[in-house]
């Protein structure tokens, strides 16, 4: 069996980070599929979706990372290309992915305990999202 259910969230952009593991828990309980995999896909070339532990710190330490690998003050060719200032947006979300996947089994995501689901809205506004849950599985 194959589901897919899209989900949409308002994000602040400027590397916002949004913990989205319940909602895509409750996509695979609503589904009644027990067992198979299950994928989470960004829409949108500004934003990525990783797993890490959801705390404050974390948060604080990826912005800083962001920062250090992929500078905002920069300019970039895209920035030539299209005139919008959002070049590093897109440099980051292509260095950290759309999309995730996830094995299950009885229901239930095999996710460590301090991991979660992350969107991560890397644009220079904030944005409506959405994310494409695919269940494939019996």
């Amino acid at each position: 069996m194959v589901i897919n259910k899209t989900l949409g969230f308002s994000t602040r952009g400027n590397g916002h980070l949004i913990d989205v593991t319940s909602h895509v828990n409750g996509v695979l309980t609503e589904s009644g599929i027990r067992s198979g995999i299950l994928t989470v896909f960004v829409v949108g070339s500004t934003a990525a979706i990783t797993t890490l532990e959801y705390e404050p710190g974390l948060i604080k330490d990826m912005a800083e990372l962001y920062d250090k690998l992929v500078p905002a003050n920069k300019r970039y060719a895209h920035d030539d290309t299209w005139g919008d200032a959002n070049g590093f947006s897109h440099v980051r979300a292509a260095l950290q992915g759309p999309s995730l996947t996830i094995p299950f089994e009885d229901g239930s995501l095999y996710l460590g305990v301090w991991q979660q689901i992350v969107l991560a809205d890397f644009d220079h506004r904030p944005r409506q999202r959405n994310i494409v849950v695919n269940i494939i599985g019996e």
